[in-house]
């Protein structure tokens, strides 16, 4: 059987949904996109345009619920199925949007360049366990109006895996939504066989900008799946209590979710989210709280029970290095998603409250992952009934080495994790060179980014991504793009 986690009885998950529906019917969501408060007031929404709120019945979140699928698949840039985001199934992907890169020799946080970037490419590509990239952290070599059709053009030049991504501006919805059908080759095939997810962030409380509004009805309109990133912060701009965090994580959730199948009934979406407690004494969001997991945990149970996949923000860590407390808190949060059955749990590699990606923090990730993914499997009988035989060849000959039934299923029962995990004899691990965790991943970084071959896509559809990029670059004042090295 598959280990799980509950946190939360059937009757809290109906009282929860109950109270978040009342929310949305009386108090309303502030939406400040016309195009959005039009599309609900047509629908039976009643539109304050005074108030500047919109009041979202009950009824068309059961249509929403109804129309909204339960799940759906992802294909990498060769459109190749890499993600089936259904039931309890669990995939990883790094965490996104920093601003910071941990840099590997000096111990020290920068901003990160277009070159640091393909690295991170070349690397998630390499890693088992992480089955698609994010884009991950912002180069500050281009302006600022193009980071995020940047991320995803050297995303798909460089990589294969999918992408999740998000939009800061409108207007690069377009050029982002263009890099994906050069990959395709059409809407139709971008639609059929999705090669990215959207991130689309609420305002707490209970608040959809134009831009994030926008995006739900532009990747709805194109087939884009979405993930509702809802960002309450317990005892800030949420209730202090977790039962309190998790109506507003509902209700705004919920009118995501609304927006998007008003706007495209079937749209493909994530309930997800990357709540947080509020730490009064530092004013920190601490995304390595056990509250916080807790809350991630919980809503996705709430999201199960309506019937969608999730997503969650969590495996991650608040620590400034790659150090124990970086280990606790992302092994943990990444334990607990897993046995929760998120869907897509998204935080490998990230420090500083989502503020920093380490290349070498991902490798040791990757390990967490893989563990984590055994776990999943659970205990299962392979081929251990009846036992006697095999005690009885285990006496004959004295162990179990080159048995049958230890080769057989060897590899399926056991992960082996790579270089990056210290399993040695203290004698062994001296020889070779008594290396630290920190060394061991950098090791691993190199070696793997230098055993990349290079972008997978063919050459006319490579020209054709950077004839959009060069384009967009050009329309922000930027003649030509950074060098892909340092």
């Amino acid at each position: 059987m598959r280990p799980k986690l509950r946190l939360l009885a059937d009757d809290l998950i109906t009282r929860i949904l109950d109270e978040a529906r009342e929310i949305l019917s009386t108090l309303g969501v502030e939406i400040h996109n016309d195009a959005v408060v039009t599309l609900l007031g047509d629908h039976g929404a009643q539109v304050d345009r005074e108030a500047g709120r919109v009041r979202i019945p009950g009824t068309l979140v059961d249509r929403a619920l109804e129309s909204a699928p339960s799940g759906f698949r992802l294909y990498d840039a060769l459109g190749q199925e890499t993600h089936d985001l259904s039931g309890d199934r669990v995939y990883f992907t790094p965490g996104s949007a920093a601003i910071n890169l941990l840099d590997p020799e000096s111990g020290e946080m920068r901003r990160p360049t277009t070159a640091d970037y393909i690295r991170f490419v070349k690397l998630v590509t390499a890693l088992p366990h992480v089955a698609s990239q994010s884009t991950a952290f912002i180069p500050a070599d281009v302006p600022e109006r193009i980071s995020d059709s940047y991320r995803l053009y050297l995303s798909l030049r460089h990589g294969v895996k999918p992408v999740v991504t998000g939009a800061f501006t409108i207007e690069a919805f377009e050029v982002m939504k263009d890099l994906q059908v050069a990959v395709r080759g059409s809407g139709e095939a971008l639609a059929e066989k999705p090669l990215t997810v959207f991130s689309c962030c609420p305002t707490a409380p209970l608040k959809w900008s134009d831009v994030t509004s926008q995006n739900l009805l532009d990747c709805a309109a194109y087939g884009i799946p979405v993930e509702y990133i809802s960002m309450p912060l317990s005892g800030f701009m949420a209730p202090v209590t977790l039962v309190g965090t998790l109506v507003q994580h509902t209700a705004e959730t919920l009118s995501g979710l609304v927006i998007s199948q008003l706007a495209q009934p079937g749209a493909p979406a994530l309930y997800g989210g990357s709540p947080a407690i509020f730490d009064v004494r530092y004013e920190t969001t601490p995304m390595g709280a056990v509250e916080t997991q807790m809350i991630d945990c919980a809503y996705a149970e709430i999201g199960k029970h309506l019937g969608l996949p999730t997503q969650a923000y969590i495996g991650l860590s608040d620590a400034k290095q790659l150090d124990a407390q970086a280990g606790i808190e992302s092994a943990m949060g990444a334990t607990l998603a897993t046995l929760a059955g998120i869907n897509n749990i998204s935080g490998p590699g990230m420090l500083d409250f989502e503020s920093c990606q380490s290349l070498e923090k991902l490798v040791v990730d990757n390990e967490i992952c893989g563990m984590l993914l055994r776990l999943a499997e659970g205990i299962v009988p392979r081929d251990d009934f009846p036992a006697r035989p095999l005690f009885e060849e285990m006496l004959r000959e004295g162990h179990m080495l080159i048995a049958k039934h230890s080769r057989t299923h060897l590899r399926s029962e056991h992960y082996f994790p790579g270089a990056t995990i210290d399993r040695a004899q203290r004698s062994r691990w001296q020889d070779e060179g008594a290396r630290t965790l920190r060394q061991r991943a950098h090791g691993e970084v190199e070696r793997l980014i230098a055993a990349d071959t290079g972008p997978v896509l063919a050459a006319e559809t490579l020209r054709a991504l950077e004839d959009l990029m060069v384009a967009e670059a050009r329309r922000h004042g930027l003649e030509r793009l950074p060098a892909e090295e340092n």
